[in-house]
């Protein structure tokens, strides 16, 4: 495989508005995605230079090995995650990573050419801490189809323009992101007690600390949605127990669309309980939610095949009710701490592995 190397020739306007920049990326068990989200990166229309930090994890399907050859490229770096954890990763990419701009990646997502310019015009434009754009889901199977326009849509998944689009503008999260170093450096970059739901744990914070958290629809990455009912309650669940958890650790971050999944399940559990013990009425609720459920996925769906719109009222109940479940369920051992009070993270200073990582990479 050959990979496109480096402009040799950058002018000097082009290094002044285009600074390098630093993708960092954290695998476990991507083997069959890594090279082509390599190859991603590395082709980025960008006139600035680009160099790639992959963290590491315990992987068992060969991605290591994978990863040792695209490293023979001298922009590839690798760095070891012995947790396998994603924030864990993410601050040993960072850590490691030379320039001032970082920019997340997904190991399985395929970034348009024109991401990296984009999101540096961006950052520059509006002096945001953190840019980012929208999770495209696209879907190959009926049911992934099925997810994939749940996922961009309110009925779905509620108002996030990452998910659904929209203007540019401040948000409270976006997907992945490109940041400036000094804003991960402030607030002591990813809590590393957040297992899932940690980029809206960080931008919450770099929002709390005076920073600008900016959604751009002119960054659209790739997605590809889980494959079968019981992966996307999984996904949803944990979801839910996440952003249980965040709530927690910041009572500031509640917003009253994150209670209505939880709601709708208690809900229509209770309408039901109440019919089954004779009150008839009762059924009202659980009969309702259905019919606005199957309505809303007519108007969502009117322009899928027949065999992706029949899918969408179950691909939305599981995702109501997988989130609201878990949300509900959500028990306060999630974090290793096992505490819902402010942590480390919650005030904006270093936390402590990030500390030991950048020291560690700087006496290096």
């Amino acid at each position: 495989m050959t990979l496109p190397s480096d402009a040799a020739d950058e002018s000097l306007d082009s290094v002044a508005h285009y600074p390098p920049v630093s993708v960092v990326m954290t695998v476990l068990n991507e083997s069959r995605h890594l090279t082509h989200c390599v190859e991603h990166v590395l082709a980025q229309d960008y006139p600035g230079r680009v160099e790639l930090v992959i963290a590491l994890g315990p992987s068992t399907d060969g991605t290591d090995r994978v990863a040792a050859k695209l490293a023979g490229d001298p922009r590839i770096r690798t760095v070891p995650n012995p947790s396998g954890a994603t924030p864990a990763g993410l601050n040993a990419a960072v850590a490691a990573a030379r320039h001032d701009i970082i920019a997340r990646v997904d190991g399985h997502a395929m970034l348009p050419s024109s991401y990296l310019r984009s999101a540096v015009e961006v950052l520059r434009e509006t002096g945001a801490d953190n840019v980012g754009g929208i999770m495209a889901a696209e879907g190959i199977t009926p049911f992934e189809r099925a997810v994939a326009r749940a996922m961009a849509s309110r009925l779905g998944v509620g108002s996030a323009p990452f998910h659904t689009g929209g203007d540019a503008g401040p948000a409270d999260t976006v997907y992945l992101g490109v940041f400036h170093r000094s804003a991960l450096q402030r607030i002591g970059g990813y809590d590393e007690s957040f297992l899932r739901a940690q980029d809206w744990e960080l931008n919450y914070r770099i929002r709390r600390t005076g920073g600008l958290v900016y959604f751009t629809p002119r960054l659209r990455v790739s997605y590809r949605p889980r494959g079968s009912v019981r992966a996307l309650a999984r996904q949803y669940r944990d979801y839910g127990r996440w952003r249980r958890v965040v709530m927690r650790e910041h009572p500031g971050s509640v917003q009253l669309r994150y209670l209505a999944p939880p709601a709708a399940v208690v809900a229509v559990v209770a309408g039901a309980v109440a019919a089954a013990l004779g009150w008839r009425r009762g059924l009202v609720v659980p009969i309702g939610y259905a019919a606005a459920n199957v309505a809303g996925s007519a108007v969502v769906g009117r322009d899928l095949p027949l065999d992706v719109r029949r899918q969408l009222p179950l691909v939305v109940a599981v995702m109501h009710a997988s989130w609201g479940y878990g949300f509900l369920t959500s028990p306060r051992s999630l974090r290793p701490d096992g505490s819902g009070e402010s942590g480390s993270g919650a005030r904006g200073q270093q936390l402590p592995a990030f500390q030991a990582a950048q020291s560690s990479t700087t006496s290096s």
